[in-house]
């Protein structure tokens, strides 16, 4: 038992040390890692990696707060509406047998990298990590600093929140691979605005999942409880070297990390 705790304290300290050199969307791995780390499933793994990118989102986002970065209102907003639908995720996760559920995953992750992927081939261009924009409904008043709320905005942050959310029950990924794209598409944000923002949508909608994972009952916390202990000390010590290793080179190589383990992922499911 404590050889086990002691493995997931190390497994979380790699995820955690992953977040803090590739910025949010970095916590995809934690279930891959869970799995073939740990032996768990599908079901029992995504809660655990929920409460460790959660706790690991949740200081980036303190920090993001004292630098004046996170657009708390919409934050909260799009988290309120992720953490209501974030239960109907768990209970689809519990009616998907372990195989598709897999598969399904496996996909997300891939999807999530070669996004990473082509980010980090705009920055290595010298163009805009955050591309091309059009149109946005949700843009800063310069007067006052903050969002002009309209029915477009709402509309478009709403489905942020809904979809975050379900895949955060169904899936135990934090979403950044959603709200950040989102976010950048539909508001004139900054990029270290947009990471700050997400990062406290991924914190709030992961502890709303976390406890409803512990209400279900299927919050295995003797495996949980150290592997997010490891990932904020991962998080915390690979933070005074994120200046110096961080980059586009680094995201492309994590990129190719999680599409090899989408690919092991897959395998796994269908190979048994």
């Amino acid at each position: 038992m404590i050889e086990h705790q002691l493995l997931g304290t190390g497994l979380g300290a790699i995820i955690g040390a992953v977040l803090a050199l590739t910025g949010a969307g970095g916590g995809i791995l934690a279930v891959p890692l869970l799995v073939f780390g740990l032996g768990l499933s599908m079901v029992e793994a995504a809660p655990i990696g929920l409460l460790a990118v959660g706790l690991a989102a949740a200081v980036g986002a303190v920090l993001g707060l004292r630098q004046g970065l996170v657009r708390y209102r919409a934050a909260l907003f799009i988290a309120l509406i992720g953490i209501a639908c974030a239960p109907f995720g768990l209970m689809l996760a519990h009616r998907v047998p372990n195989t598709p559920l897999a598969l399904v995953f496996a996909g997300v992750l891939v999807y999530a990298c070669l996004r990473i992927w082509r980010k980090a081939a705009r920055e290595l261009r010298g163009e805009s990590p955050c591309g091309e924009r059009q149109i946005m409904p949700c843009v800063l008043n310069p007067l006052q600093g903050r969002l002009r709320w309209t029915l477009p905005c709402a509309r478009a942050l709403a489905f942020t929140g809904m979809l975050s959310g379900l895949l955060s029950g169904l899936l135990g990924v934090g979403g950044g691979f959603v709200i950040i794209p989102a976010l950048n598409r539909y508001t004139n944000l900054n990029m270290k605005s947009i990471v700050a923002t997400s990062l406290a949508v991924i914190a709030l909608v992961s502890t709303g999942s976390v406890v409803s994972a512990s209400v279900a009952g299927v919050m295995h916390w003797w495996v949980g409880a150290p592997f997010a202990a490891g990932a904020v000390l991962g998080l915390l010590l690979a933070r005074t070297l994120a200046g110096k290793l961080a980059g586009p080179r680094l995201q492309q190589l994590f990129a190719v990390v999680g599409c090899g383990a989408a690919v092991l992922l897959a395998g796994k499911a269908l190979l048994g």
